[in-house]
């Protein structure tokens, strides 16, 4: 039996001796390699501005504070993302506004944006979701018009790109005001754990920075290069939300990989398409002719009628390792009634069951898809054994299905 895994970063003695060098230096907390990854992740995303952090969560957490999200705000996002990008508004004491997502690539569908601005509206924050670039250019528009700044959720789009005024530009130059990544060991790239934010402001760089260090008006680093003694002072209440030396040596080698392992999930994800054209009821993801996605993940959508948790059972037997589609916020327990709203019903408490009209296709969308493996390393014949596994399962719950 083969066993294949969900994924798998791509990495090599090159992040080991990277790791190596930094513990035998003496000097592991954030230092001059976190530095110098800022420097070349920027470069790479074409930024003029990036600072690295202990996670994309405390990364869009940065982000609100810095565009003025407080107790009391609203900012208007999907529900169906990883936890997180809801859990950040509320960090700030705002309500995040849930609206659906286009069910095709299962991104923010701006038509629902306008519908949901209030007086209380500060942001707009928008999800990459599984690599695939949103409709920026008109999510940004729509912003502009209502005078709101837009932060990207780009944690699975690290190397994606959109069609941006004629030119194909990395998702982390500023179209929108701040875009957040993350390094964890599901992403593109990864350093263990991790996160960086991309912006064009000089201030909000500034204030990224103060917050991530306790609020420190002299770094460290500053402090132990000095040949005069420093007293630093902390003049607002911070965060430890650095990122480790360490860390950032690894990701300094994972990005110099990061076009190799791109185009090896871009590859894959083709020949996914490939081997499962003809699959009966099965959805393929679509990518627009604007966007060119990393394929963070391969998401597909199962038949009508097809148990979910089976069919993935199915394949965890045989050695397949898969993933239910992207959660939905709204249905979890930390959201009860009245934590959140939705674009249908601004002013009436959000709904109150996890069955939610107005959010209907990123409940579909969670219920009825389905993760399939995908990481550089993959070889073909773990690529076969997967759509075999895909196929014989989907067989297996039509069949149970026609006898019940």
């Amino acid at each position: 039996m083969i066993m294949v895994p969900i994924t798998k970063p791509m990495m090599s003695e090159n992040e080991a001796e990277a790791a190596r060098r930094v513990i035998l230096s003496g000097w592991t907390s954030q230092g001059p390699e976190v530095a110098a990854f800022e420097k070349e992740f920027a470069e790479y995303v074409g930024a003029p501005y990036a600072c690295a952090v202990s996670s994309c969560t405390t990364a869009l957490h940065l982000a609100l504070l810095a565009v003025g999200v407080q107790p009391g705000d609203e900012v208007i996002t999907v529900s169906h993302s990883f936890i997180a990008t809801a859990n950040v508004i509320r960090y700030c004491g705002a309500t995040p506004v849930f609206v659906d997502i286009d069910p095709v690539t299962f991104n923010m569908d701006p038509k629902l944006i306008e519908s949901a601005v209030t007086e209380r509206t500060r942001a707009i924050l928008c999800v990459h979701q599984i690599g695939m670039p949103c409709d920026l250019a008109a999510i940004v528009e729509i912003a502009r018009r209502y005078s709101l700044p837009v932060v990207e959720d780009a944690a699975c789009a690290i190397g994606s790109e959109i069609l941006w005024q004629g030119q194909w530009e990395k998702i982390g130059k500023p179209q929108g005001d701040i875009a957040c990544f993350s390094f964890h060991p599901r992403k593109v790239i990864s350093t263990g754990d991790g996160g960086m934010i991309t912006t064009a402001s000089e201030e909000w760089d500034a204030k990224f920075r103060l917050l991530r260090q306790h609020g420190m008006s002299v770094p460290d680093t500053v402090r132990h290069g000095s040949s005069q003694v420093i007293f630093e002072s902390y003049p607002i209440v911070g965060y430890n939300f650095r990122m480790t030396d360490i860390q950032a040596a690894v990701g300094r080698e994972q990005l110099k990989r990061l076009p190799e392992i791109v185009g090896k999930r871009r590859e894959l994800a083709s020949r996914y398409k490939s081997l499962l054209a003809e699959t009966p009821g099965l959805g393929l993801p679509k990518e627009p002719e604007w966007a060119r996605s990393t394929w963070q993940s391969f998401c597909v959508r199962l038949p009508a009628g097809s148990d979910q948790r089976q069919v993935m059972q199915s394949m965890l037997d045989i050695g397949v390792a898969t993933r239910r589609g992207v959660m939905c916020s709204h249905r979890e327990d930390s959201y009860p009634a009245n934590t959140w709203l939705c674009a249908g019903r601004i002013g009436e408490g959000g709904c109150t069951t996890g069955s939610c009209q107005c959010l209907r296709h990123s409940q579909e969308a969670q219920d009825r898809t389905m993760i399939l493996p995908l990481f550089p390393q993959m070889s073909f014949e773990q690529q076969d054994y997967v759509v075999k596994a895909l196929q014989d399962a989907l067989l297996h719950d039509a069949l149970e299905l026609c006898v019940s």
